[in-house]
């Protein structure tokens, strides 16, 4: 159980508000909010089958790097029929309309977890169950970023503090309004939003712990992944990837994250099949961070 004062309000699409800033969000409060309204939409519809997103999934697939690790037709066949089971509600939905048409770079994030997690979830998860879980989860792990304002998501300077606990403010909003389209406060994608933000060494956010669920930590390494190889508003360049493979790895060896995950995406990079493990990882350090990269810095 955790009980958290939150700093900001927690409001819907069509701007219902959840949670007021300042009130307590808990399971047990989440839970309430659930049992009091009314079902916010019974019906659930196939994901990768609505709009354009197969299409705009298969397009940033093959696009660089990620072609490199989308390579395999066999594996990408067998990654678009677990996503082709992924069912979401009509809200979840319409946010990915909403992020598609006012901060493109959240849309094609969430498509790009939503695939790479998808591939090490089908490498790294036995059970069908924890493995469907799993691929359900990326959709849905930046949801809460419909509670922060545009003009910090677009944002190309440095942050202020204030807008950065804005920004910050997401995986609660995420976790809150997850649970209630899904009618469930400990939903495992609700606890994903939540937790992707977390990490094993417990430095982390919101809540500092020491992460150990396997599902969220596949999502937090893709979303870090995606993020540093990607367009960003606030870095001009995005990393290459060899940076962006070190950057990960220099994580894991500070024990942020599992070194299974990582080592089998440094496996497809590296197109190395059978035992990731078997995958050598360098301690030499050769990439080069990109110039006029604003992220984690503040302006005051």
């Amino acid at each position: 159980m955790f009980s958290i004062t939150l700093g900001h309000p927690i409001s819907t699409l069509d701007n219902q508000i959840l949670f007021p800033a300042g009130s307590i969000l808990s399971p047990d409060n989440l839970d309430a909010i659930i049992y009091r309204s009314k079902p916010a939409s019974g019906q659930e519809f196939p994901l990768i089958r609505y709009g354009s997103i197969r299409d705009d999934v298969t397009i940033f697939m093959s696009e660089p790097p990620y072609n490199a690790i989308f390579c395999d037709e066999k594996e990408t066949k067998n990654i678009f029929r677990l996503m082709e089971r992924v069912n979401m509600h009509m809200p979840v939905l319409q946010s990915l309309d909403y992020f598609k048409t006012q901060d493109f770079y959240t849309y094609r994030h969430i498509l790009t977890v939503f695939a790479t997690s998808a591939l090490l979830s089908n490498i790294l998860i036995a059970d069908p169950v924890e493995k469907q879980n799993e691929v359900a989860s990326g959709p849905v792990h930046d949801f809460g970023k419909i509670c922060v304002p545009l003009h910090i998501l677009r944002k190309s300077k440095p942050l202020t503090r204030e807008e950065k606990n804005t920004l910050k403010h997401h995986v609660l909003a995420g976790y809150a309004l997850v649970g209630y389209y899904f009618r469930n406060s400990s939903h495992i994608l609700a606890e994903v939003a939540r937790d992707h933000h977390e990490r094993r060494d417990g430095s982390g956010y919101p809540r500092g712990i020491k992460l150990k669920d396997r599902i969220v930590e596949i999502i937090a390494v893709c979303d870090i992944y995606d993020a540093l190889i990607s367009p960003r508003p606030y870095r001009p360049i995005a990393y290459d990837n060899r940076t962006a493979i070190e950057e990960l790895t220099g994580m894991t060896e500070k024990g942020m994250f599992d070194r299974d995950i990582v080592h089998v995406l440094v496996a497809l990079n590296r197109k190395v099949s059978g035992n990731h493990l078997k995958c050598k990882i360098s301690k030499e350090k050769r990439g080069v961070s990109p110039l006029q990269n604003n992220y984690g810095v503040l302006s005051d």
